[in-house]
């Protein structure tokens, strides 16, 4: 018999998008599946949405708000599929998503075998999502991509991912103290167990970009800093265990580095809280570099002058570019509307 794809979908405020999110999952041409959205206290319609596409291979259950990550581990405790695909609730599927990646991992005796894809951001349009390959769109060994992601700060979306039972229960439950990139340090332990990781260049996922409201936005949050920095520090060790040399020290820098940038200068304990491991790995954290389009705010007003400067103008660019694609996409769906051909009256 073909094997079961459990489809898993946390939701909790996802009333705008829900819909489309359960429908990309029920369109799968892959034929055999089930999907499970767990409801994380939402309290708008999204359990209402997600309701009524209750069915044979359609579950849909609450929970009072307990975070993304227990409501992941709820879903995963109920499914029986052979295959995981974790989807969040504003995010699609193309329809062959799965069917692609099931292929490939037949050709494939290890039930350790970890296949991605490619994934483009939108906002509204699926059709003008940008699909930008990075040095992770290809086949690679754990250790390599692991790497390779902190060395180049690339970023593979969760819902790219097909995850076999076997690597799933390897890597243990999803950890609920994270607030804030629980999907990297999760991810980074079924890599950790992984023996393999293939790239299916067809097997596509729109990752919408909807703002502050989405759970990876961390803003001022002090527990969400706080989580953040723990899911790093994990992932360190995570990466660690697996190969301790020269690039991987190098690479958990460059890492540390990064993230950086969200504690400087104001929070001094988890600054100080982060040297042993730097000290550990060898090396030395510099300050952030501003661009010149921020520096000489810095160095009128200080740090946090201009990095509240450079958050708030980001975060207006960005709601632009959305309006003006939700502009577009409503306008597209009014002129199809109009043009289609009224059925004749009797």
């Amino acid at each position: 018999m073909q094997p079961i794809v459990s489809i898993l979908i946390p939701a909790h405020n996802a009333g705008r998008w829900v819909a489309d999110a359960l429908l990309s999952a029920v369109e799968q041409t892959w034929p055999r599946k089930e999907v499970i959205l767990v409801d994380d206290g939402s309290t708008d319609e999204t359990l209402a949405i997600a309701q009524k596409f209750c069915s044979a291979t359609v579950k849909v259950v609450a929970q009072e708000k307990q975070g993304a990550a227990a409501a992941r581990n709820k879903a995963l405790a109920l499914s029986q599929g052979d295959y995981i695909q974790w989807l969040d609730a504003d995010d699609l599927l193309a329809r062959d998503k799965l069917a692609r990646q099931v292929e490939v991992l037949h050709r494939f005796e290890s039930k350790r075998t970890l296949v991605s894809g490619p994934w483009g951001f939108f906002s509204y349009r699926t059709d003008a999502a940008k699909f930008r390959p990075t040095a992770l769109w290809c086949d690679l060994p754990p250790v390599d991509w692991l790497v390779r992601r902190w060395n180049h700060n690339a970023h593979m979306q969760t819902a790219t991912w097909l995850i076999t039972r076997e690597l799933t229960e390897l890597a243990g439950p999803w950890d609920v103290r994270l607030l804030s990139n629980d999907d990297g340090e999760y991810l980074c332990r079924v890599i950790k167990s992984c023996d393999s990781i293939r790239f299916v260049p067809e097997a596509k996922v729109f990752y919408r970009v909807t703002g502050s409201s989405r759970l990876s936005y961390v803003g001022q949050s002090t527990a969400k800093l706080e989580a953040q920095l723990l899911g790093v520090r994990l992932q360190i060790e995570h990466v660690r265990s697996l190969e301790d040399s020269e690039r991987t020290r190098s690479a958990c820098l460059r890492k540390l580095q990064l993230w950086f940038d969200n504690f400087y200068p104001d929070s001094a304990d988890l600054i100080s809280s982060v040297e042993p491991i730097v000290t550990s790995l060898g090396g030395t954290l510099e300050p952030p570099k501003l661009s010149w389009k921020y520096a000489w705010i810095q160095k009128v007003f200080g740090w946090a002058a201009a990095k509240r400067f450079r958050t708030n103008y980001n975060r207006l660019k960005s709601s632009m570019i959305r309006l003006w694609d939700a502009l577009v996409f409503h306008v597209g769906h009014k002129v199809a509307g109009a043009a289609r051909p009224r059925r004749a009256e009797h």
